[in-house]
């Protein structure tokens, strides 16, 4: 990966696990079946972005702008989007394990999580107006001060969001999804 500027290249079984790379740009950029787990890619910029089967465990990102980016079957554990620069920040992630992600603070109205796992994810003080959680395991993740508005949830499961904390507002749920909202009253659902 040598060069600052890299333009619509295809990086294929790379490892480089518990690397730092930085203060690089990919534009246009494939990255399928990396391993860059535990690696330090701050101050870089990644613009319409496919990453593809991989593996980005606890990849840290401070001030990494994500513009365009879209993330398929890969594993991003703990990996801290807050630290992303706002400006320009637009991901996408499909079949994705994203457990103890956090996107505190993040604006992401309109993001789609299709078939992910976002157990114990943080949402907290998000924006996450128009989202789409398709087929999304939302067990444990925080929801607090998050904007869902015309969020889709229809599909969703496992979560706990708390209507008198968060903006729910026409936001899409389905009737098994109601006891999510419903549990700091204890009541049961049947």
């Amino acid at each position: 990966m040598e060069g600052l500027t890299h333009e619509g290249k295809t990086f294929e079984k790379v490892t480089y696990q518990g690397k730092t790379i930085s203060k690089r740009e990919f534009e246009r950029c494939t990255f399928r079946g990396c391993d860059f787990s535990g690696s330090n890619f701050s101050q870089n910029r990644f613009t319409d972005c496919t990453f593809i089967g991989c593996n980005l465990a606890m990849l840290k990102l401070n001030r990494t702008t994500l513009s365009h980016v879209v993330f398929q079957g890969c594993k991003l554990t703990g990996v801290n989007f807050s630290e992303c620069e706002e400006v320009l920040f637009t991901v996408q992630f499909e079949g994705s394990l994203l457990d103890y992600a956090s996107f505190v603070n993040r604006k992401m109205a309109k993001t789609k999580f299709i078939r992910c796992s976002l157990k114990s994810a943080d949402f907290s003080n998000a924006n996450l107006a128009q989202a789409v959680f398709d087929d999304a395991d939302l067990s444990g993740a925080v929801f607090s001060h998050t904007n869902l508005s015309v969020a889709d949830l229809s599909t969703a499961f496992n979560f706990e969001i708390d209507p008198v904390l968060n903006t729910i507002s026409k936001a899409k749920f389905s009737q098994y999804g109601l006891q999510g909202l419903l549990t700091k009253y204890n009541l049961q659902v049947v």
